[in-house]
């Protein structure tokens, strides 16, 4: 168990909008009686990371002695010593790293990767360009990357608006329609506001963003009002995202019930790891709507390649520092690996340098 500062970094157009800063992320590394190693891990606590951590290991204990290829009993252990402090939060986000770890021993066991295990034919996945355009770059510095990102063979972007400062509709579409104006129209674009307009705002927005062909507008306003949410899907043209900021399978069902968004967003840690994931991508798919993923690329990559409904994986690799030969794009689409479980390798002389405790 170790909590890392992972570098900050933006790789896929080198403009990081933080320089030098890190990410806190906790890795897991969950070891069978037989020698097999299980990695999960799980952020986004932020400044809870050391209590998420704590949580983890906690877990973890409770793994002792039972049969991993038996995930269910090890769950129920789990959910009875730990869900009065769930279920979302910090229960939720330490499930997700023991979860994730269960899974790739499972693929490990049976040498196959987790895609093949789920059922996926091995094509590869459409993907898309994450965390190079975001709102706190300036418009040169933003222009500069979206080039490289054509250049780079990229179909699918995204990119963020809900600017720093005022609410100015004028420079919000000022930034689109140049961003729009170098990538060209034969790139998918989406949108990201990050929770961070009211109902007014996303509804005044929205008819000036309709020109700019967007595939979808994620997250415009608090994920949990789900009225102004469902007074979007009714008013608005662009297709809306959502999803990411949801805990558990319950969180989706109340979405899907009250605010049936056009694309379903799918974080795996406050999902609670693949377990819950799948689950949601199959009430996803009985509503008839696509699942498009959010961060990990390196786990969701499988995910979405095993579901009938799976339609992009976001391309924000946050936590490739961790690791060795990883996921890259090539025109676009992401390659599954043939080696057992998640396929993932972790680099000891990179954890070793970001290790935070």
């Amino acid at each position: 168990m170790t909590l890392l500062g992972l570098p900050a970094d933006e790789p896929l157009a080198q403009e990081p909008a933080n320089p030098g800063a890190r990410r806190p992320t906790v890795l897991l590394r969950l070891q069978t009686d037989g020698g097999v190693e299980g990695i999960g891990f799980t952020f986004l606590g932020a400044g809870l990371s050391r209590a998420l951590k704590a949580a983890v290991e906690d877990m973890a204990e409770l793994c002792v002695g039972l049969d991993p290829l038996q995930p269910e009993a090890l769950r129920a252990r789990i959910f009875a010593a730990a869900s009065g402090s769930g279920p979302a939060g910090i229960f939720t986000l330490a499930l997700a790293a023991i979860d994730i770890a269960l899974w790739d021993i499972r693929g490990k066991a049976a040498g196959q990767p987790l895609w093949q295990l789920l059922g996926a034919d091995g094509s590869p996945v459409p993907t898309y360009a994450s965390g190079a355009l975001m709102r706190e770059l300036d418009l040169d510095t933003a222009l500069r990357s979206s080039a490289k990102l054509v250049e780079a063979g990229y179909t699918q972007v995204k990119m963020q608006l809900a600017l720093p400062g005022d609410y100015r509709p004028v420079r919000e579409v000022e930034r689109i329609a140049r961003i729009r104006e170098v990538l060209g129209n034969d790139v998918k674009l989406m949108c990201d506001i990050n929770q961070r307009w009211s109902v007014e705002q996303a509804l005044e927005m929205g008819p000036q963003l309709g020109e700019f062909d967007l595939c979808w507008l994620e997250d415009p306003i608090a994920h949990d009002d789900f009225s102004g949410q469902a007074r979007l899907l009714s008013d608005l043209s662009i297709p809306i995202a959502t999803g990411e900021y949801m805990y558990g399978a319950s969180g989706f069902r109340h979405l899907v019930d009250l605010a049936l968004p056009d694309y379903v967003m799918i974080d795996p840690f406050r999902a609670g790891g693949i377990t819950p994931w799948l689950d949601i991508a199959k009430l996803a798919h009985a509503c008839e709507r696509p699942v498009v993923s959010h961060l990990a690329p390196e786990i969701q990559v499988h995910l979405i390649a095993a579901i009938p409904n799976g339609w992009t994986v976001e391309y924000m690799p946050w936590s490739y520092p961790m690791f060795r030969d990883v996921p890259w794009p090539k025109a676009g689409m992401l390659e599954l690996g043939h080696q057992p479980g998640l396929g993932l390798e972790i680099d000891d002389s990179a954890v070793a340098r970001y290790k935070l405790s």
